[in-house]
């Protein structure tokens, strides 16, 4: 029996008791971002959110370097086949990026960078032998309309190139959220990156939660897992055009690229389109598989499950408590078990990424 099988029935049947390793520890490194994408509750300033709290919502404002270095050799000894993911809120602005890196190196952690790329150019050298994944949002003018910075989407390509120049078979995968302000462009943004040897371009549908989904997970969950809205300040359901996306979409995967096109998730109807964007309360998903794979650890060493988008539950801090005990913690056990006994998902997680 394989090791995929057997978590698979760890997770089913002892979700209490998982007896594997994280794949991933993610790293909230620092709580400042250099853009003001519109959706985004840190960008749009909509602080109250579970989702601005963990990216933005502790001290220091950046993660000192002695707590990383911690952190790197606790996965040596604990967890030495786990990653490391600086993917929040913004790497490159980082002070200590360049340091921590090599740290994982010479320990011999892998690693990987999820950023917006803006300041890629400059870091080239230091992050052209780490998986990078590049969050753009469409083509040159909608991508910088959206970010709110007229040289953002120009930016990102120049620090590609740069990368590229360095390291020819650099990991580069750039991952767009379809928006209302993108539909009816994505062909064009795919066009663009047509040559790149990209090792893949990703659309993901929009992560959101509705108030009324909020409240109506609040009504059973408030004590123990409270949910907030998210990332809906400028964001409007209504005007995303379904009809125009949908036709996109069946556009993009009856053509061939050098790279692989995904989506996520994958939609199979015009219908199912609809469902997911006008029916939140229903679960698109049937399990959050990132509480058994990630942990997300704060600038201030406190760790939530799975990563920036799931409920601020403080598992412990790793100042007062390993990684182990944390990874095994009754806290996060019981979150585990809480989302088996209930189907894989609670109310207000229908459209994380998580779930799909």
């Amino acid at each position: 029996m394989g090791v995929a099988t057997l978590k698979k029935i760890n997770k089913k049947f002892l979700p209490n008791n998982y007896l594997f390793a994280p794949d991933w520890i993610i790293l909230g490194v620092n709580n400042v971002c250099n853009l003001h994408c519109k959706m985004c509750d840190v960008g749009t300033k909509s602080l109250d959110s579970n989702f601005a709290q963990n990216l933005v919502g502790t001290h220091p404002i950046n993660m000192p370097l002695p707590l990383i270095e911690k952190i790197i050799d606790q996965m040596v000894d604990s967890y030495p086949s786990s990653k490391l993911a600086y993917a929040f809120t913004e790497p490159l602005v980082y002070p200590h990026l360049e340091a921590s890196l090599q740290y994982a190196k010479q320990k011999g952690v892998g690693t990987s960078i999820t950023t917006n790329a803006l300041t890629l150019r400059q870091k080239a050298s230091i992050v052209s032998d780490t998986d990078i994944y590049i969050s753009l949002d469409g083509p040159q003018d909608i991508h910088n309309e959206i970010r709110g910075h007229k040289k953002s989407f120009q930016k990102a390509v120049e620090g590609i190139e740069a990368v590229l120049a360095i390291n020819p078979n650099a990991t580069i995968g750039v991952f767009c959220v379809i928006t209302e302000w993108n539909i009816g462009h994505l062909t064009e943004f795919l066009e663009f990156f047509k040559d790149y040897p990209l090792q893949q371009i990703g659309f993901m549908h929009s992560n959101y939660t509705e108030q009324r989904i909020a409240d109506m997970h609040n009504e059973v969950w408030a004590n123990s897992y409270p949910a907030t809205a998210s990332n809906m300040d400028e964001v409007n359901i209504d005007n995303f055009d379904l009809e125009l996306l949908w036709d996109e979409i069946a556009t993009i995967k009856s053509f061939s690229y050098n790279f692989p096109i995904s989506f996520s998730p994958e939609i199979a109807s015009k219908e199912k389109l609809y469902e997911f964007y006008h029916k939140p309360e229903i679960k698109i998903g049937k399990m959050c598989n990132d509480v058994f794979t990630n942990v997300m650890i704060k600038s201030d060493g406190s760790v939530i499950p799975s990563h920036g988008r799931c409920y601020n539950l403080e598992l412990g801090n790793i100042y007062e408590k390993s990684l182990k005990q944390i990874w095994n913690s009754n806290v996060l056990s019981k979150f585990r078990s809480t989302l088996s006994k209930n189907g894989g998902l609670l109310p207000a997680c229908s459209r994380c990424c998580s779930a799909f």
